[in-house]
């Protein structure tokens, strides 16, 4: 029954997957992706937030770049704790819980937003909005348990996508704001979410389960931590999702910045890109569940790389049409990859399980142990790409005036992922394995 504790769920068992399982899973995938969606929409308030503020408020753009570094930050470090109260809790109430504590940034920016606040205030409101990229670990690692492996491509990155669906909704609500009451008027916004975040919590409540089998286990923790492979898929997701969420902070105040766009023009444009990448993210956990999650992060990159190439040339000639055509596509890109990169987690994990000589549900469990406690520090370390950028963008402007040195030192970093990525999961195996297991060039 929604809402109670499941104690028996065996998604591989094909009977019991069609006889209850994949209903109950998808009704907790749903309010999963809702509660996510909004954690998103705050986590990122604050790239629309500072386009309400003006001159009257006496912050330059560095000082607007650190705000967003700053939601960034506690954004990406609260990932790993949430990871582990799934277990602790429960995947609903732990939901419900995660969704409630929204009201706590969302109230707080409501008071403060206006000319006149300290920027230490600012900064203090900025960080409490961290606790909506808390919600992305917690609901992925939730939605992990629920789906067996032929389907965690699928799922992952529906339940990813519509969470980072969030982030192009705020920023059109922002957008609505600004054209139809003004940009001094951020409380009009802050005000829409504060009901929904109570939607959320109760539907949650309602229609949610958590699941008995899935307990914290400090052994797995440790595992994960010792394991390589965890902190190479950081290392790629900060490459796909840091950018994502970084690009999805900085877009809007890149705009103004550099280009010259009014708060208007910059977000009429600034939701765009995340949108697309958000859209996207599910087809990329659907092309690697057919074609293999490796092939598609490596030509990913590739491609990604082509893109900043754009974006480099489209900033130095100061091209705004242009700039817009590569930024689009680096977003689209890396919702791609996102979707892509998250499918390899749990399929690396059985890889290895099916190395060790397990074989079934032995090998399914184990996979799901370390995948799951994997994906917190994988979260964490990859939205710290976001403050990265943040911070990269920051010092390019402050030092140049510009994002062009910030985005040559981005296309280096993505030449070292599709490397990595090649030379870890993709290169020709030195020996072919006496009997037919999974392989890492079909994670």
């Amino acid at each position: 029954m929604a809402g109670r504790w499941i104690e028996q769920w065996d998604p591989e068992d094909e009977t019991f997957w069609k006889e209850s399982g994949e209903r109950i899973a998808r009704r907790n995938l749903i309010f999963s992706v809702l509660s996510e969606h909004i954690g998103f929409s705050i986590w990122t308030l604050w790239s629309v937030m500072v386009l309400f503020m003006g001159p009257e408020y006496g912050i330059d753009p560095a000082g607007k770049f650190f705000l967003i570094a700053t939601a960034t930050l506690v954004g990406a470090v609260v990932r790993v704790p949430y990871t582990f109260a799934v277990a602790r809790f429960g995947g609903r109430n732990w939901t419900v819980f995660s969704a409630l504590m929204l009201l706590l940034p969302t109230g707080a920016a409501y008071a403060v937003m206006e000319p006149g606040t300290s920027y230490t205030t600012f900064m203090v409101v900025a960080a409490l909005t961290g606790v909506g990229g808390g919600n992305f670990a917690s609901s992925m690692t939730n939605i992990n348990s629920f789906f067996p492996l032929r389907k965690k491509g699928w799922a992952l990155g529906l339940n990813a996508g519509g969470g980072n669906i969030g982030v192009p909704v705020v920023q059109l609500m922002g957008l609505l704001v600004i054209a139809v009451a003004g940009a001094t008027h951020p409380r009009v916004l802050l005000a829409t979410y504060i009901p929904l975040i109570v939607v959320a919590a109760v539907c949650a409540a309602l229609y949610m389960d958590n699941l008995a089998p899935v307990r914290n286990d400090t052994g797995a923790a440790k595992a994960a931590v010792r394991d390589r492979h965890t902190w190479i898929m950081a290392f790629l997701y900060i490459g796909t999702f840091g950018s994502f969420i970084g690009y999805s902070f900085a877009f809007g105040l890149v705009l103004q910045t550099q280009f010259g766009r009014t708060p208007l023009q910059a977000a009429s444009l600034t939701f765009i890109g995340p949108l697309l990448g958000s859209l996207i993210r599910p087809l990329g956990g659907s092309l690697a569940d057919r074609f293999g999650g490796a092939r598609i992060t490596l030509w990913n990159f590739a491609a990604m790389a082509a893109a900043t190439s754009v974006v480099v040339y489209a900033s130095t000639t100061k091209s705004l049409p242009v700039f817009l055509t590569g930024f689009t596509a680096l977003f689209v890109l890396s919702g791609l990859g996102n979707g892509s990169t998250y499918k390899m987690i749990p399929a690396i994990f059985q890889a290895k399980a099916l190395a060790k000589g397990m074989e079934g549900e032995a090998a399914a469990a184990y996979g799901r142990r370390l995948s799951g406690a994997s994906m917190g520090l994988i979260g964490a370390v990859g939205a710290l790409g976001g403050l990265a950028i943040n911070l990269a963008f920051r010092q390019s402007f402050q030092t140049a005036g510009t994002g062009t040195a910030a985005f040559a030192a981005f296309l280096a970093f993505y030449a070292a992922c599709f490397t990595v990525t090649w030379a870890v999961y993709l290169r020709r195996p030195v020996a072919v394995p006496a009997k037919p297991q999974l392989t890492y060039a079909e994670v």
